[in-house]
């Protein structure tokens, strides 16, 4: 065997300047998904929105995103992640000069729904990227990392972002700060990222599979989003629920018949792929609720304006970034499934802190501390639920496990919102700080008992693995 045959293949040279690429395209859409959180009465002031309306200025992107996660990630599969990524960057900046132009309520909706689709290619290609330039290890346990704290940090650091953008210069801005971030993306892809072939060569196009998943996927969404204005017991909120699952099981049979199929049914044998992503629905909702509450609280109790309290959040956004490093650098100690159990624990004790607010509460007295806890837990959790979701997953299905991933946070971020909100209604009685407040209490007390399930379900992961190693282990000695 000669020297050129037996040397292992040497690793891209390029991939930790790649992973920066990736990283910044990551926490753009994360950012975008809640940085116009706190410049909605800003918007709603200047566009003449409804209160009805004005929710959709959020629930457009999410709706768009969540809905198209799986079919984006599949065509990246099937067309090459590269050319995909690019076109959505492209599809990003155009999208993101809309919004800022926007002159009216509709034309920032539609610009918002085709942000969500830029952001439904990108994500998915990006990670799929990722997983394809780094070898499965510790290596890729490190990119991992510092991916999913990026993209957690997008998540939390939006509203210090949105809050001072908005106040200084203007919502428009929450929305031109993606242009040359998406200008620099556009350019640096051809110079960092690798050529992309196709992961799944000669074979068709699901179409049926397509139109399914994705149809589900968006009627579910709209399901939960409207559920807190509509009621959780209405004809429309269990029509939509009722036709989402009825699309579901008729995907599950074009799957199962297909030669082809955008989602092989295959891909949810894995139990790390499976539990991982259950996980992450559950970290959606408690992120996404969390932060809707708080700023909730902060705003209309204490009154902070958004400027205020987007800076009062640095602490929160710093310490989910140095949690998802530090919880990278020990999940290929300690495992995945032990990291998100203790990121659950994390989750529910800054829950419960929370549950302490007061009327005429402060910052360090009420927020401070709370924000510190719950944020050690979205990095911690973050990256371990992602790893164990993307383990073991084939270049094949890169793109495919990638989509599923993202998909499973944002639908458990509109799963998130649309309890928090609910819970918060239903338990304030009266008007005012004190009666806001108790509603906030139990909003916050509905966080904890996600984090709750959390943690039974992470303890339960934990035995299957001590029941396979305690299998295996016998098997060794026979």
């Amino acid at each position: 065997m000669t020297d050129t045959q037996s040397a292992p293949a040497q690793p891209d040279p390029r991939r930790w300047k790649a992973l920066a690429l990736l990283c910044a395209a990551f926490f753009m859409v994360a950012l975008d998904g809640q940085i116009v959180i706190l410049a909605l009465p800003s918007i709603q002031a200047d566009l003449g929105f409804t209160p009805a309306g004005l929710q959709w200025v959020l629930s457009a992107y999410l709706l768009s995103f969540g809905g198209l996660l799986l079919l984006g990630g599949r065509i990246a599969d099937l067309f090459g992640p590269r050319r995909l990524f690019l076109v959505g960057a492209v599809l990003f900046l155009v999208s993101s000069a809309l919004c800022g132009l926007a002159w009216d309520g509709n034309v920032l909706v539609i610009a918002r729904v085709i942000q969500g689709v830029s952001a439904a290619i990108m994500s998915p290609t990006a990670l799929a990227l990722l997983m394809t330039t780094f070898d499965e290890g510790p290596e890729r346990n490190r990119a991992l990392a510092i991916w999913t704290g990026t993209g957690a940090f997008g998540a939390t650091a939006a509203l210090l972002i949105g809050g001072v953008l908005t106040d200084l210069l203007g919502w428009s801005w929450i929305f031109y700060i993606n242009i040359p971030v998406a200008l620099a993306m556009i350019l640096l892809t051809p110079v960092l990222l690798r050529e992309s072939a196709p992961q799944v060569k000669g074979v068709g196009f699901d179409i049926g599979g397509a139109v399914t998943s994705t149809a589900a996927l968006v009627l579910a969404i709209f399901a939960i989003v409207e559920a807190p204005t509509a009621g959780w017991n209405s004809g429309q909120t269990l029509g939509l629920l009722g036709g989402a699952a009825v699309l579901l099981v008729l995907f599950v049979i074009i799957e199962s018949k297909s030669k082809a199929p955008l989602v092989p049914l295959r891909i949810f044998r894995s139990s790390s792929l499976t539990g991982g992503n259950l996980m992450m629905i559950l970290v959606g909702m408690l992120l996404v609720g969390f932060n809707v509450v708080v700023s909730l609280y902060a705003q209309q109790v204490l009154l902070f304006t958004p400027v205020i309290f987007g800076l009062g959040t640095l602490a929160y956004a710093v310490m989910d970034l140095v949690s998802a490093n530090v919880g990278g650098a020990l999940v290929t100690k300690v495992g995945y499934k032990a990291m998100a159990l203790i990121g659950m624990l994390l989750f529910g004790a800054g829950a419960l802190i929370m549950t302490f607010i007061s009327p005429d509460g402060s910052y360090f007295g009420d927020l401070f501390l709370g924000l510190i806890v719950f944020g050690a837990g979205v990095g911690t959790c973050f990256v371990a639920v992602t790893i164990a979701a993307l383990t073991g997953v084939p270049d094949e299905d890169a793109g495919l496990a990638s989509g599923i991933n993202n998909a499973a946070f944002w639908i458990g971020g509109a799963l998130g919102s649309a309890v928090v909100s609910t819970v918060a209604v239903a338990y304030t009685t009266g008007t005012g700080p004190v009666a806001l407040t108790d509603g906030f209490k139990a909003a916050f007390w509905a966080c904890a008992i996600v984090a709750a399930v959390g943690v039974v379900i992470a303890l339960v992961l934990l035995a299957m693995r001590k029941s396979a190693a305690e299998t295996q282990q016998a098997a060794d000695v026979h």
